[in-house]
């Protein structure tokens, strides 16, 4: 394979080092085309060359390439973060995407005297304190309320410097009327006192309530000692504050402490990663976010690159991560902890329903605002599913139906981009079968259907469903092999009890996700097959019943009894109705041939 590419490029393959380091692709225009990062460089580049890969776009890409650029670093999580940046500053095209990549809100606490605290969606270095992103600025604005309430600071921009304070170069203003400000301005207020509030803020920020809790608590205390009554009633009602914020805020366990937890489910194209905050046992952080595959990445590449996008976007220095698997790369003063039992297991179960959750909107969202694509999805991922070389576009299912071996029916559904075509759907009269033999039913029907599919030069379903387990299933694979059909068309069998789904030649049946579309839309189809070919049964049995009974009617035809039953629905009901009521649907002749038939 290698010998197939430029000498310029085999060149680069035998020079590189066998090193951590980060790889660019370009192609002949120079234009980037990949970024990516190696533990060893020369055996993770050279592996993009020296086989056949799976998907298209890993292919094309790979053809594009006719320079590659290389940085070597002493780590591989330098490759990582170096990666990171680069992708973020040059946007390669083939490169893993943040789908919703826009600025949230952070509350900032100055570095100044005298700290201000506020919200701003601009970072900027400049020795400030930035907490967050919120994904949602509405939880924002509650905190910042409720700072507020508890920790009256100031909102101007004033210098409040000693010399600026003792020269009374200021006025106290309204916000210190009101009591929303305790004047620091004009010396009413200690920098003790204020730096205090600001160590308060910052813990409540960080999500560490029960300290702030705490202290108000011996504050409170104190107060009451003084016999300062009114004091200790404000604090009173400031714990009251926090301890109702808290309460709102999810709880886990309190031995749960400084934890950053990770879920992350996936399809073709998107990877959806689910992550918590937890501090002191409370969720105090909680946000899902989108990432675009490029080239077919696995779930453990997407888990890595979203870890450490999140922890670099929160500011996460939390020494333990809660992941479904363990990844190979480390992150340093972190280690990984994938939780089997207990209130660790709990919290990532939850982490998987959130990003589940989010990921089942996106795609109803999806299915409403690009149904074409949405289709596309869903026929990927069938295809994956069930092992096929091509998208079940089209599919045919087949259930029989009989009681004791009478009135022997089967029904064929037929689903079109995953919904029932209706306008397609048959049904067959079962004729070489005497019995209660469903094996030779399937093998009949499959026989007849698809012998005629043959004649008449009709497209072949991509996918056939058998409603029923390896019996059926081979009944069905007996005709299709005297048909030479078999290999180049797709047949399945579901089983009632367990869905368990079987291939021809595997006695090992398949189980999918009780929650994927995949197994939703097989079920649908066979409860269609049930359903279609019940009723097919009922209008069988019926039409039988009036031959025996109604047909003895000497001047009565089929078509009139079939009349009959139509409008008054059984024959128990066609012997109570009265001659009138005949007379309405069949005329005065032929009611008054009934009418006396049953009367006699």
């Amino acid at each position: 394979m290698i010998e197939t590419f430029s000498e310029h490029i085999q060149s680069i393959l035998k020079t590189l080092p066998e090193s951590p380091g980060v790889y660019r692709y370009y192609d002949d225009a120079n234009n980037l085309l990949y970024v990516g990062k190696a533990k060893n460089l020369k055996k993770r580049v050279t592996s993009y060359f020296s086989k056949e890969h799976d998907t298209f776009r890993l292919r094309l890409m790979v053809k594009k390439i006719v320079d590659i650029k290389t940085i070597k670093v002493d780590t591989e999580m330098d490759a990582l973060i170096l990666e990171n940046n680069l992708i973020k500053s040059l946007t390669p095209k083939y490169n893993i995407m943040l789908r919703d990549d826009k600025t949230y809100p952070w509350i900032l606490i100055k570095n100044e005297r005298f700290p201000r605290v506020f919200s701003t969606r601009q970072l900027k270095k400049d020795g400030a304190e930035y907490f967050g992103p919120f994904p949602s600025s509405t939880t924002m604005f509650i905190l910042l309320d409720l700072i507020k309430h508890l920790y009256p600071l100031r909102t101007c921009s004033f210098d409040l410097s000693q010399e600026n304070i003792e020269k009374h170069k200021f006025k106290a203003c309204l916000e210190y009327s009101i009591g929303n400000c305790k004047a620091p301005c004009v010396g009413k207020q200690s920098l003790q006192e204020y730096d205090e509030s600001i160590l308060h803020i910052r813990k409540i920020i960080k999500g560490d309530i029960s300290f702030a809790i705490k202290d108000l608590k011996r504050l409170m205390l104190e107060q009451a000692e003084k016999l300062a009554f009114e004091d200790a009633a404000t604090l009173k009602k400031k714990i009251e504050l926090l301890e109702k914020y808290q309460s709102k805020s999810v709880i886990v366990h309190p031995s749960i402490t400084d934890t950053d937890v990770f879920g992350i489910i996936s399809d073709e194209k998107t990877a959806y990663v689910n992550y918590f905050k937890v501090m002191n046992g409370t969720i105090i952080q909680a946000q899902t976010l989108e990432f675009k595959k490029k080239l077919d990445e696995t779930d453990e590449e997407m888990l890595v690159f979203a870890i450490n996008e999140i922890r670099l976007r929160y500011n996460s220095l939390s020494k333990e991560i809660f992941v479904p698997f363990e990844p190979e790369l480390q992150f340093e003063n972190a280690k990984y902890i994938v939780p089997k039992i207990g209130d660790k297991k709990h919290l990532l179960d939850l982490c998987f329903k959130n990003v589940e959750a989010y990921k089942r909107e996106r795609e109803k969202q999806l299915a409403i605002i690009d149904p074409e694509r949405h289709t596309d999805r869903i026929m990927q991922q069938m295809m994956r599913d069930l092992r096929m070389k091509e998208e079940p576009r089209h599919i045919e299912g087949f259930d029989n139906s009989n009681i004791q071996g009478e009135y022997a029916v089967s029904a064929m559904p037929v689903f079109i981009d995953g919904k029932p075509a209706k306008k397609e759907y048959r049904h067959f009269n079962v004729k070489t079968v005497v019995g209660p033999d469903d094996f030779a039913t399937m093998e009949e029907v499959i026989y007849r259907r698809y012998s005629r599919v043959i004649e008449e030069g009709l497209p072949l379903p991509q996918l056939i469903v058998i409603d029923g387990g390896k019996g059926q299933l081979g009944a069905a694979i007996i005709s299709l092999r005297k048909l030479n059909l078999m290999g180049k068309v797709t047949v399945i069998g579901i089983a009632k009890r367990l869905e368990e789904i079987y291939f021809p030649g595997d006695s090992i049946p398949m189980y999918l996700d009780k929650r994927s579309e995949t197994l939703k839309i097989i079920q649908h189809i066979r409860d269609e097959a049930h359903r279609f070919g019940i009723m097919h049964h009922r209008n069988k049995r019926s039409r039988e019943t009036f031959k025996t009974e109604l047909s003895e009617i000497k001047g009565i035809s089929d078509k009139t009894a079939q009349k009959l039953l139509t409008e008054l629905k059984s024959v128990k009901y066609i012997k109570e109705a009265t001659l009138a009521e005949l007379t309405v649907i069949i005329g005065n002749s032929k009611a008054t041939l009934v009418y006396n038939f049953f009367k006699e």
